[in-house]
């Protein structure tokens, strides 16, 4: 599916960034067969059997909404590939701005390569625009791959991990730790727990941050060619 080029930077405007994600991994062939989901694979096809009525704009909305729910089932379907993939990065030691376990993981890295390497779902880098990606939850909801969210360093979502269940989160620490699964009603995480969300294809970022991670896609196209 391809949209004109004066349409796509309304598109980027009114679009969740991670919806844009998906778009621009499944417009290059190469790049989808590797990151993106099989789930939200199946719904290109889906798209492509129905007859284009619609205008080009309502056809991209379209899509997009059929992109959002495929994302929210893959998240939700997948929790355990993920906890499981999450759990494989156990003893990563903690390394600020890293992004791969060779290097070393901090904490907002860890979360997104995990996300990344198991569903292809783009995250923005830093844990505070993480905390504006998909819908709020009250700590009572959490379910397996949802984001947790803590005040570590006087700020607001300074810090972010991935619920596992029966109370418990994993993560990436701090400088002298490594990726390790706490206790959310421990006296320290208790006290500094900051909010939760389940990722389900929205997101209200600004429009910089938007085109951040859209850069972070360019990147992956360009190295997709050279396969």
């Amino acid at each position: 599916m391809s949209l004109p080029k004066d349409l796509l930077p309304v598109l980027i405007k009114q679009t969740p960034a991670s919806l844009l994600v998906a778009f621009a991994l499944l417009s290059h062939p190469a790049l989808a067969v590797d990151a993106i989901p099989d789930a939200v694979k199946d719904s290109s096809v889906e798209v492509a059997k129905e007859s284009p009525k619609e205008s080009m704009f309502q056809a991209g909305i379209s899509y997009f909404a059929r992109v959002s729910d495929r994302l929210a089932d893959s998240v939700t379907g997948k929790s355990d590939e993920l906890i499981n993939r999450a759990m494989e990065v156990i003893g990563v030691r903690y390394r600020w701005d890293a992004e791969l376990p060779q290097s070393g993981l901090d904490g907002s890295s860890f979360v997104g390569y995990v996300f990344k390497d198991k569903l292809g779902f783009l995250l923005p880098r830093k844990s505070t625009q993480m905390s504006r990606v998909g819908k709020p939850i009250n700590r009572e909801e959490l379910q397996p791959g949802d984001l947790v969210f803590f005040n570590t360093m006087r700020l607001t979502f300074s810090h972010v991990g991935i619920y596992v269940g029966d109370n418990k989160f994993i993560h990436s620490p701090s400088k002298g730790t490594s990726v390790r699964v706490d206790d959310l009603g421990s006296l320290y995480w208790d006290k500094r727990f900051d909010g939760a969300r389940r990722l389900d294809g929205s997101d209200n970022l600004g429009d910089a941050e938007r085109q951040e991670l859209l850069n972070e896609v360019n990147k992956l196209k360009r190295k997709s060619r050279n396969l």
